[in-house]
């Protein structure tokens, strides 16, 4: 099992930058998928990045062109660089870390315990 640990978090003013990092505890160059959720109070968690095996990257359309998701397989990280952030961008956010078996069979699914992000106006 992999364990993931998101640090990065914090209080930032409407229009600062902030950058995630999710420590894995091994390997993450096998993983099918990596992503980041958030949850603010009272709402569902929501995907805002995903970054595949293959490369390709998909955000959700609040956070376009503001955000970016990376790896770094030397290191077993993945990260989230957080441009122009806007107080709804309040939230804890969790590292996911998903992989598959031959014929995309779901394997793992892990998730780290999440970092508070409080944007203030």
């Amino acid at each position: 099992q992999v364990q993931l640990v998101e640090s990065g978090g914090g209080l930032v003013q409407a229009g600062g930058s902030l950058r995630l990092s999710c420590a894995a505890s091994g390997s993450i160059a096998r993983a099918s998928s990596m992503g980041w959720y958030r949850q603010a109070p009272g709402k569902q968690r929501e995907l805002v990045a995903t970054l595949t095996g293959g490369g390709s990257t998909n955000y959700a359309d609040s956070v376009k062109g503001r955000f970016t998701i990376s790896r770094d397989n030397a290191k077993n990280t993945v990260s989230l660089q957080m441009n122009s952030l806007k107080p709804e961008d309040t939230a804890v956010y969790y590292c996911r870390l998903q992989g598959t078996v031959p014929g995309l069979v779901p394997w793992y699914d892990y998730w780290g315990q999440g970092t508070q992000v409080t944007v203030s106006s």
